[in-house]
């Protein structure tokens, strides 16, 4: 692997990093930095680049925590979401 590679796949984690500290606030109501169709679209890119394969077991492994992080963002808000059905359905219950 070239020095030119190595910096770019280290910038590529460093990203990765910085990305995923923005996403879930540690505080339950407070709402996350990204948007669920951006999430959803990024955890699709993620599984796309895992599926391709031909990647280190580091950046494999960086890529499988950020998908963990953006599925985990995805059912916050879907959560939220039900949770808003709920309360603007009589009786408190979605259909």
């Amino acid at each position: 692997m070239s020095g030119q590679e190595r910096e770019h796949r280290s910038e590529e984690r460093s990203a990765l990093r910085e990305r995923t500290e923005d996403v879930v606030s540690e505080e339950p109501d407070e709402q996350p930095t990204t948007t669920y169709e951006q999430a959803r679209e990024e955890l699709a890119d993620v599984v796309r680049r895992l599926e391709a394969g031909g990647l280190t077991l580091e950046e494999s492994l960086g890529l499988w925590e950020r998908g963990e992080q953006l599925a985990e963002l995805c059912q916050h808000w879907l959560d939220r979401a039900r949770e808003r059905l709920a309360q603007a359905t009589p009786g408190g219950q979605p259909e």
